[in-house]
């Protein structure tokens, strides 16, 4: 790959010649991020899961604050690593443009997450997985049907920045093709999806797909399948430090988890240091301990993860690297972050409370599928629509589908609606929907 064609400034469904002009004040990509940031669905994640349904704790992450966080870590990963690569970049790349594409594309990678996080994702897939939903998936293509049952949030925020936001079906936010290929952690379609079914792009984006990889000189690996921009690898690193670290934090405030056994695991993360150990001594509270440690360990991963970048900047380059650069970190952090993962999945994932409610988001949306997607349906095969049926499309306003358009593209639209919900618009639709409102 070629870092003149990576960082194409070209944007999706516009002239090529629409280009900021230097003295505009903000590049390209800055633009990117203030479109992600103006955007609704960017609004909405701030009542969406990250990875603790309808808390009512303010100082719990939402998919919002997650997303600002990670965006902060990405533009420093991406400001180091140009520094460091400076001569390798296009005489016109400054670091600050490289800061800024990652910066954007983290914003944007959880963009298209549907209502109550990963809950959300499995109900959808279970939904349509059902023998008893057989029939209304009969009439698609196995690629199709594979879409639906994989339903997928990296996906779905695909669509959402390419085709249903500003201009609809036009480009949508109309982002640079670079900064669209930093967002692509899976830039391959279901047929690649991994076993916990990831992938980036349903059948009905393929085409922009291929045209983004084709600007960007992506490789192709197989049929529907391209390398990742290596770019994409500092988005992951900043999600994965941020996640694997404050997911503890979060497990803190709510009561799931002792500060006494996330403050050793932190100080590893760091490298150890005595002054900071002086400095959690002084601290007045458990808050400000954790806002201490937060941000040492934070800091520590960014320059690990900056120096991994520039060592397999090559291979990086052909295509050929496999893995996580967290894990071509110095042992510390490797087994530092690994350790944090597995304490937030035994200790906060699987929490009662949790539970409960990810049980509830299944009925939710279990609801919401029901009504909707028999609603439309009914809109493709019935001589006349019968009248619940079209009052349940009616909700949809200007998302709803029309009878003429492909049951395939109907099923989207429906996906596009519910998936765009917050947690709390879902649960009250459910419950208007299905009769329990008052």
């Amino acid at each position: 790959m070629d870092w003149n064609r990576l960082l194409s400034a070209n944007r999706l469904g516009a002239p090529r010649y629409e280009q900021t002009s230097p003295e505009s004040g903000r590049s390209d990509f800055h633009k990117d991020h203030d479109r992600i940031v103006f955007s609704s669905p960017f609004r909405r994640m701030g009542r969406k899961t990250q990875v603790h349904p309808m808390t009512e704790n303010d100082h719990v992450h939402t998919r919002l604050t997650h997303s600002i966080e990670v965006s902060c870590v990405g533009r420093s990963l991406g400001l180091l690593v140009a520094q460091r690569l400076a001569g390798a970049l296009p005489a016109h790349i400054t670091p600050y443009d490289i800061g800024a594409i990652v910066q954007a594309a983290c914003l944007a990678h959880d963009i298209g997450n549907p209502p109550f996080g990963h809950a959300g994702e499995y109900a959808i897939r279970d939904w349509f997985r059902r023998d008893e939903h057989a029939y209304l998936l009969q009439n698609l293509t196995e690629a199709e049907r594979r879409d639906l049952r994989t339903f997928e949030g990296n996906a779905q925020g695909f669509r959402v920045v390419t085709q249903l936001e500003n201009h609809r079906f036009e480009g949508g936010m109309r982002l640079t093709f670079a900064t669209l290929g930093t967002t692509l952690k899976y830039p391959w379609t279901s047929e690649h999806a991994s076993d916990k079914g990831k992938f980036n792009c349903f059948q009905s984006e393929k085409l922009l797909l291929e045209e983004t990889a084709h600007e960007l000189g992506l490789p192709e690996i197989a049929p529907g399948k391209w390398a990742r921009h290596p770019l994409s690898y500092l988005m992951e690193a900043s999600d994965d430090i941020c996640y694997a670290i404050l997911d503890l934090e979060d497990g803190i405030e709510i009561g799931m988890l002792p500060y006494e056994m996330v403050e050793p695991l932190l100080l590893k993360i760091c490298g150890g240091s005595e002054l900071l150990e002086l400095e959690l001594a002084a601290a007045p509270s458990q808050r400000r301990k954790m806002a201490l440690l937060r941000g040492k360990a934070i800091d520590r991963c960014v320059r690990e993860v900056s120096d991994a970048f520039v060592r397999q900047h090559a291979r990086l380059l052909e295509g050929s690297y496999q893995g996580d650069l967290l894990n071509d970190c110095p042992s510390f952090i490797r087994e530092g972050i690994a350790e944090a993962k597995k304490l937030a999945r035994e200790r906060i994932f699987n929490a009662r409370l949790k539970v409960e409610v990810e049980v509830g988001a299944f009925t939710c949306l279990d609801i919401l599928l029901d009504a909707f997607c028999n609603a439309a349906y009914q809109l493709k095969v019935s001589q006349q629509m019968p009248f619940r049926m079209q009052r349940i499309l009616d909700l949809m306003e200007y998302n709803a589908p029309k009878k003429e358009w492909p049951i395939y593209q109907t099923y989207r639209r429906v996906l596009d609606f519910i998936g765009g919900m917050t947690d709390n618009y879902a649960t009250y639709l459910a419950q208007q929907v299905g009769g329990m409102g008052r």
